[in-house]
């Protein structure tokens, strides 16, 4: 069948690839899995129960879970197939922003995933005139449960309305409103189009590769990044749209459990992620003392050597049986690859999984852009770019480096918000990406900065931080670092120590400090040692952008107070903000 809206994604899994295992959820310790006939025939459910509460094409849902999960994607399906345009929100954001999202869009009916979101929404109920009503996926006392909606459902005697609905549906209709987190400001309402995520998802898929003599069925993905979330949602459909079976991890605690029980052979990544991994396997390495960790330490030389497409040296088979095979157990032992975006990822680190059979693909792309603008593939990669941009996707680099892009999967515009959209585009239609950029002669992409977050220093000499912040996030005493300076006369930084590293490091070295973050922060020998990795930084760099002065922040950088988005990106403002005697202390003193 020929795909056009996103709900076709799985009739067409019904029709090639039925699975008992479709989706799966794991809960109270087993995994629940749900066929794809039990997938459509719940979708079809919740739109004939929807159809009777009044529910109209048009009309706006919230979808707000802590967790990725079935019911998630049985609501994505119900409410996407009778035209109703799905809000999904991010769970971590303020009350305020829930606030400004639900009247901006004017949400009827919201589904939440447990307890603590059901009370958040409900004490904000009374300012959201819209909003009608708010059901849980967990069962909980007092609460509308989503069971309610399935019940209202059961009768299959107007189904023949859901189907008529379906057919009226146009590939061009909004299918959905993500609200973009932002790292300042009032978030913006993008609307993709079900054409919008469907020509992404065609394009996308032949980057992602397959495994010969892999039969579909045996195919499987863990899925964790937030599936509200662009980036998560069209890899969704993909799977989909592959016969992949999509288990839903059940938090980020527990994915090192989940992937070696799921042993999947596809996964999603942020660059943050895989940096905590690679901890966890270099502690792990070192750990172990004597000559365990003298042949770690030597497969770790020759990881970083690596060159991809060249044959592997004896040295490095051996390292493989003798290292690299554990690091591929520890993931499941069956990955063909990760596919990372949102951020830059370590070069080194991506040379050393690669090295170690753990292929990375990074890509890139915005909420937008549905979100997939270009990606690695096996065979035509580069370690430090993006990839080359999709087929159905043009690229351009305006005269001042910003990347600019056009193509079906380019939104058509922000929610109620004109003066935005037209900010957006250029004069010939391209959408600006706020990136800066180059393609090199083989149309590799490589990114260089956020347009918006480079800044001029007093000297007018410009400064772009996320390479260097690059740079630094490989030492181990770095978890985040921001680069600031804009109009002053010399950049400079806030770094939040990896307060664990650094404690080992001063037990190690006789330095008498407590776990308290800010005991560790206000440690002059703990600064000094990690001024030593900033000096490292700046023998590579031009005079212009070498780091003068560092401040060690007493507190780690969470999503949960407001320090770093959803998607673990900077919220340069907050942080700024936040640390504003710090920045005093590097500038004023």
């Amino acid at each position: 069948m020929n795909v056009k809206r996103t709900f076709d994604f799985f009739a067409l899994a019904m029709e090639k690839f039925p699975k008992d295992d479709c989706l799966a959820t794991k809960k109270s310790g087993s995994w629940i899995r749900t066929s794809t006939l039990e997938l459509l025939n719940q979708g079809d459910k919740i739109s004939r129960g929807l159809l009777k509460l009044g529910i109209k094409p048009g009309d706006k849902i919230g979808l707000i879970s802590s967790n990725n999960r079935t019911e998630w994607a049985v609501m994505d399906l119900g409410l996407s197939q009778i035209g109703v345009v799905t809000v999904p929100v991010y769970p971590t954001i303020s009350e305020e922003d829930y606030i400004y999202i639900f009247n901006n869009s004017e949400i009827k009916y919201c589904f939440v995933s447990d307890a603590d979101l059901y009370r958040k929404l409900n004490s904000a109920k009374s300012r959201i005139p819209s909003l009608v009503g708010i059901f849980t996926f967990d069962e909980i006392d007092g609460a509308p449960n989503w069971n309610e909606i399935l019940d209202l459902g059961e009768n299959e005697s107007t189904q023949m309305e859901v189907d008529d609905l379906a057919r009226s549906i146009n590939p061009e209709d909004v299918a959905t409103i993500i609200y973009t987190s932002g790292t300042t400001g009032r978030p913006k309402g993008v609307q993709l189009t079900h054409n919008n995520l469907v020509s992404n998802v065609l394009a996308s898929t032949p980057r992602i590769p397959k495994e010969r003599g892999l039969d579909y069925k045996d195919t499987k993905a863990l899925s964790f990044l937030p599936i509200c979330h662009v980036f998560e949602r069209m890899i969704f459909y993909l799977y989909i749209n592959n016969g992949v079976s999509i288990y839903f991890a059940e938090s980020i605690e527990k994915i090192g459990e989940n992937v070696k029980e799921v042993k999947p052979q596809y996964m999603t990544v942020v660059p943050r992620l895989v940096e905590k991994v690679y901890d966890s396997i270099y502690n792990k390495g070192t750990g172990s003392g004597g000559l365990k960790s003298k042949i770690f330490l030597w497969s770790l030389g020759i990881a970083e050597k690596y060159k991809i497409g060249e044959t592997k040296s004896f040295a490095h088979i051996i390292a493989d049986k003798l290292v690299f095979k554990k690091w591929r157990e520890g993931l499941g032992g069956n990955l063909i690859t990760l596919v990372s975006g949102s951020a830059a990822l370590s070069r080194r680190l991506n040379t050393m999984f690669h090295a170690a059979g753990i292929p990375i693909l990074e890509g890139y792309g915005l909420t937008e852009t549905s979100p997939v603008i270009s990606v690695n593939s096996f065979g035509k990669i580069k370690i430090g770019s993006v990839g080359i941009p999709l087929d159905n996707v043009t690229v351009k680099i305006e005269s001042d480096g910003e990347i600019v892009v056009k193509g079906p999967s380019v939104f058509e515009g922000y929610y109620r918000d004109e003066e935005k959209t037209k900010e957006a585009f250029t004069n010939d239609g391209y959408f600006r990406t706020g990136d800066i950029g180059h393609l090199d002669d083989d149309n590799f992409l490589f990114i260089t900065d956020r347009k918006k977050e480079m800044f001029k220093t007093s000297g007018g000499k410009f400064v772009a931080p996320q390479v260097i912040e690059n740079l630094a996030k490989a030492s181990k005493f770095i978890e985040q670092i921001m680069v600031v300076g804009d109009g002053e006369k010399m950049p400079c930084a806030f770094i939040q120590p990896d307060f664990a590293f650094a404690k080992s490091w001063a037990d190690l070295h006789n330095v008498k400090v407590t776990e308290s973050p800010k005991e560790i922060a206000a440690n002059p020998a703990i600064k000094s040692r990690i001024e030593k990795e900033i000096e490292k930084i700046n023998a590579g760099l031009g005079k212009w952008e070498q780091i003068k002065k560092i401040e060690l922040t007493p507190k780690a950088w969470t999503i949960d107070d407001g320090l770093l988005t959803p998607t673990l990106k900077l919220k340069r403002k907050a942080i700024k903000e936040t640390f504003q005697d710090l920045y005093d202390r590097m500038y004023r003193n």
